[in-house]
């Protein structure tokens, strides 16, 4: 039901007929266009983005004076336990928070979220017993499980062309931001005013005040004649549809394999670098964290643009530019391994961060060609379940290694072995072009009434 009329620019641009109008975004002002609206979501979910991965890293920059002020934790095996269990219930959740997102509102998972993991990240620095952190980790688990599905859906609604892989690339960023900001937890925890429970009532504080004016900001995608919402299918339907797609388990299986080591990598990697070049707590928290999240930053950026751009040669343009990324994976994981210096571990953890930002910024842009739209937080979602579940196995499964003295080489090894196996998997996905087709693709991956920067030219 689009009329269309003639931009400044001379490009033909959908409109809404005036019976439509209760569909624009309230938050979008007359005079803002389309671009900036689209934009402005990216923006309002940055510091969420932030705090969803600042919350998680601290926890494992601070290991060190945690284990001391709570000696009920005792072992490697369990801390890895409690690691484990924060992503075994982020896991089961996932799925459920990506449905609710796709059924209901992406908006209200997304603030919800926000608001719940950080009262829970502020409980975390009055705990005093290990089963006190394990309760809290699981809440975490549950509040953290609904934002990303929800998030990366809601910036694919917006950026639905040329700007997908760049959107949810920057929107990466800010989880990369959060991870480095993490890092110096370290420091927060050694200084003798401060320490490791001040970093975690920080944090809670600052993500509770956020959400109030988020909820008032950020508003849900409007829904579009071209992309008109089927009839809302339950749980287990739209699970039913998802493992029927061939693409969509190739996709899965893309997202779990290299995840085992990115879980082990912001997990372990700090205690790991301590322990094997003897430095101290805050300047491994800082050399496992700044330049890897640096380099993914760089390649966030740079393979958003890239597979933004190869979009307009191939429709595998993305496939192509996150199997380079996977790519780059594979050395820096046996370089890791076998590194016999701080600054040779560092440079190929820069490798690793490189390689994951062209990997990470790519997958859901992949997801929405293969699925419907109305499946993406859903999708993403037990994508997470599976990815997660792997993860918290081998969070625990590198604690029990570390503790049976199990050379990493050897470990770093296995990862880097599903690195070159995960290049296969992505290449063998292939895009639905009847996806494009319904949403009225152009050639250069825009669909029809859009803008050149791939966002809506009209019903805003």
């Amino acid at each position: 039901m689009y009329s269309h009329s003639r931009s400044f620019r001379g490009r033909p641009r959908a409109t809404l007929p005036p019976g439509d109008r209760f569909r624009q975004p309230r938050y979008a002002p007359p005079h803002m266009t389309p671009t900036r609206a689209a934009w402005l979501v990216v923006l309002l979910l940055w510091p969420v983005a932030l705090l969803n991965y600042l919350d998680r890293q601290m926890l494992a920059a601070v290991k060190f004076s945690v284990m001391g002020d709570v000696p009920t934790i005792a072992t490697e095996a369990n801390w890895g336990r409690m690691l484990g269990q924060f992503k075994w219930v982020y896991a089961f959740l996932s799925p459920i928070g990506g449905w609710l997102a796709d059924r209901y509102s992406r908006r209200a998972v997304i603030c919800g979220s926000l608001f719940a993991w950080s009262a829970i990240t502020w409980a975390t620095g009055h705990i005093t017993t290990y089963d006190g952190l394990l309760v809290t980790r699981s809440l975490m688990g549950v509040s953290e499980a609904f934002y990303i599905p929800a998030a990366l859906a809601l910036i694919a609604d917006y950026h639905r062309g040329a700007t997908r892989s760049r959107a949810v690339g920057t929107h990466q960023v800010a989880i990369y931001c959060g991870v480095i900001v993490g890092g110096f937890a370290g420091y927060v925890a050694d200084s003798p005013s401060l320490g490791w429970r001040r970093a975690f009532d920080a944090c809670g504080l600052v993500g509770m005040a956020y959400a109030l004016p988020l909820t008032l900001l950020l508003r849900d995608a409007p829904q579009r004649d071209a992309v008109a919402e089927p009839r809302r299918s339950s749980l287990v339907q739209s699970t039913r549809e998802l493992l029927a797609n061939g693409s969509f388990i190739l996709l899965v299986l893309y997202f779990t394999l290299p995840a085992l080591a990115g879980w082990v990598v912001r997990d372990w990697m700090p205690a790991i670098l301590k322990e094997e070049f003897g430095i101290g707590q805050g300047q491994a928290g800082v050399s496992a964290t700044l330049y890897w999240q640096v380099a993914a930053i760089v390649g966030a950026v740079g393979g958003g643009a890239l597979a933004d751009r190869w979009m307009r040669r191939s429709e595998r343009g993305r496939i192509f530019t996150s199997a380079i990324g996977m790519g780059l994976i594979v050395p820096a994981m046996f370089g890791v391994g076998h590194a016999g210096t701080l600054a040779v571990a560092v440079a190929f953890l820069a490798l690793f961060g490189l390689g994951w930002g062209f990997f990470d910024g790519n997958n859901m842009p992949i997801l929405c060609q293969v699925v419907r739209p109305h499946l993406r937080a859903t999708g993403y979602g037990l994508m997470n379940m599976v990815s997660i579940s792997f993860g918290g196995v081998a969070d625990w499964g590198f604690g029990a290694l570390r503790d049976a003295r199990v050379p990493l080489d050897a470990i770093f090894g296995v990862f880097s072995g599903a690195a070159v196996f995960s290049v296969a998997l992505v290449l063998l996905i292939r895009p639905r072009r009847e996806l494009d087709r319904s949403l009225g693709g152009r050639a250069d991956g825009a669909p029809s009434g859009e803008g050149p920067d791939g966002v809506p030219s009209g019903g805003l």
